[in-house]
């Protein structure tokens, strides 16, 4: 075969497409179904509707995938991700997922989701010293 192999750090949205439908075409073929579908929580600005913050993620085969997760340090400390953290999670179980899971980095906010009842199933050591990359789950 003769192809192009192009290394990029900016894939566009029909190269992304073309990835994800070929894969979600190839679950659904050995798994008979595909569930993905987004999951996400935002905090916007009620006068300019601008996003503020929140939580990015998805739910795919029984599981809730937290993505991405940021709350300005305004708006920490207030309950704000308590309650995106309940309410994400409760779509999830509706959706029927029994298990969620997340990465953070030592210096982020991996005390936070083991208050949440997240526990640590692997790290790995990144930039800089000292740091790790926190892998952690959690039962629903």
């Amino acid at each position: 075969m003769d192809l192009n192999l192009i290394l990029t750090d900016a894939a566009d949205a029909e190269a992304r497409a073309a990835i994800s439908d070929g894969l979600r075409d190839y679950n659904r073929e050995q798994a008979s179904f595909s569930d993905g579908k987004e999951l996400s929580a935002l905090l916007s600005d009620p006068a300019s509707g601008k996003v503020l913050g929140g939580l990015l993620g998805h739910t795919s085969y029984g599981v809730f995938f937290i993505d991405l997760f940021h709350l300005p340090a305004v708006l920490r400390r207030h309950g704000l991700g308590d309650r995106i953290m309940k309410l994400t999670e409760e779509e999830a179980r509706r959706r029927g997922c029994t298990k969620a899971v997340v990465y953070t980095i030592t210096f982020q906010a991996p005390e936070y989701y083991e208050r949440h009842g997240y526990k640590r199933f692997g790290m790995v050591e990144v930039p800089p010293p000292g740091a790790s990359r926190v892998f952690l789950q959690k039962d629903l």
